[in-house]
């Protein structure tokens, strides 16, 4: 004989999720929380120190930290010093991080290295979430916490893992104390240089650009005055005739045409390995005249942002989501017309993104969830499938194509807000603003 199962009406079968799944995950309250971001950050932090401590009960190192570490030593054992002694890849600042983590010896190095960028994580955390005081400030923890757990390939191991942090407490203070701001955007940019896109866009936006600006001079007028009483005055800007001498490497977006090529095995296009600098390059057809005309591309990109910024702050637009967007626009610019394009450039987007979400997650969740795809789709490409993608493995040069589309697509959102914020300002609906209103109505009317 059937039976008929008989349920309240409106009442659903419990599904496997609504019995094992739901009740495990935690209110929303609960992250909410200053002293669960306390414990979520301790947490993170110990998972990462667990699984550094191999190299760290070894003595040895892993991602960029053998080069750190070799000029460390060569820098304070033989008086080899980077920067001084000879032309460097990167800005003199970053002698310092380098150098600090081998106080202890090189037998230290990951340890001191690991115990660094911790502190410097913490630092963040606190301010950005202005000591557990601030719920957008703890949300925007949360999601910063979550890129550097996805990013942690290069967060831990690479010198952008110090510059983030710095970069995210500058503009945290940039407003109540713009002297110590731009003092640690002064210090981050000799350290790694694309904080100056940062100064850019306070050049454009920011009221108090003067204060800014000023400090910066005078931050890097001391590191030039060091320099140069150490005889290495000629070797100061040397990290930039070196990038503009690089050609096409692997995983920047403007590479993706001739990386295609290459896969295809078409007729002088190949993946090549520049063993001067340690990195992986593509050649082919035209490729020189890719190479030549990148970086007047990316100068003139620059100046066209710029220019908006400049034009929505005379509109009005609002100084600090101004600011905060026009870093935005102005890092992805750098980053989409660079003809490098190293994973760890996208922690020059993230921390952009984290200090956004400060000021209202629904505002800031197109780039926020951009950013985590981003995020994912780079750690999946270097360092989990580098391999594959050096020996041509289309499956991974999609992945990678797909990333360089969505920072497309995240550049193209922050140019569409820096154009939303001087027309608002102006009493104006911008037409594709206007256009989604009207869609919305249409729906509301079609619902009725």
């Amino acid at each position: 004989m059937a039976t008929t199962e008989l349920t309240a009406p409106g009442l659903a079968r419990p599904t496997l999720y609504d019995r094992f799944v739901r009740p495990a995950i935690p209110e929303s309250e609960v992250f909410e929380k200053p002293r669960t971001l306390v414990w979520g950050f301790i947490g993170l932090h110990i998972v990462y120190f667990l699984g550094l401590l191999p190299n760290i009960l070894a003595g040895t190192v892993e991602g960029d930290l053998p080069l750190y570490r070799r000029w460390a030593v060569a820098a304070e054992t033989f008086g080899q010093w980077p920067g001084i002694q000879f032309e460097w890849v990167y800005p003199i600042g970053a002698i310092v991080p380098i150098s600090l983590s081998n106080v202890a010896g090189p037998q230290f190095y990951q340890l001191l290295w690991f115990v660094l960028i911790a502190a410097l994580n913490a630092a963040s955390i606190v301010v950005l979430s202005n000591r557990g005081r601030s719920r957008r400030g703890i949300l925007a923890s949360w999601w910063w916490l979550g890129i550097l757990t996805l990013l942690s390939p290069v967060a831990l191991l690479r010198l952008e893992g110090i510059t983030a942090p710095l970069v995210i407490i500058a503009l945290v203070l940039i407003a109540r104390r713009p002297i110590v701001a731009s003092a640690l955007l002064a210090l981050a940019t000799w350290i790694k240089v694309w904080p100056a896109a940062i100064f850019l866009a306070i050049l454009g936006a920011f009221p108090r650009r003067r204060i800014a600006i000023a400090t910066g001079a005078v931050f890097s007028i001391g590191v030039a005055a060091i320099v140069w009483a150490l005889g290495g005055l000629q070797y100061l800007l040397g990290f930039a005739q070196m990038q503009t001498s690089r050609g096409l490497q692997l995983e920047a977006p403007v590479t993706t045409p001739w990386l295609w090529l290459a896969i295809f095995d078409r007729p002088g296009s190949h993946i090549i390995n520049n063993t001067a600098i340690a990195t992986r390059e593509v050649v082919g057809p035209y490729d020189h005249l890719a190479v030549a005309l990148m970086t007047p591309a990316m100068a003139l990109a620059v100046v066209g942002v710029l220019a908006l910024v400049v034009w929505a702050k005379h509109r009005g637009a609002e100084t600090q989501k101004l600011l905060l967007v026009a870093s935005l626009a102005l890092a992805t610019t750098i980053v989409v017309f660079n003809k490098v394009g190293s994973p760890q450039y996208m922690l020059w987007l993230a921390p952009i993104i984290a200090v956004g979400i400060t000021q209202g997650w629904r505002a800031w969740r197109t780039p926020a969830l951009l950013m985590v795809g981003i995020s994912v789709l780079t750690t999946f490409v270097f360092p989990i499938l580098y391999m594959p993608l050096i020996a041509g493995d289309p499956g991974v040069a999609l992945l990678l194509t797909g990333r360089n589309v969505l920072l497309v697509v995240l550049l193209g959102w922050a140019v569409r807000e820096l154009i939303y914020l001087g027309a608002r300002a102006a009493g104006a609906e911008p037409r594709f603003e206007r256009r989604a209103r009207l869609r919305e109505q249409r729906r509301a009317r079609i619902a009725v």
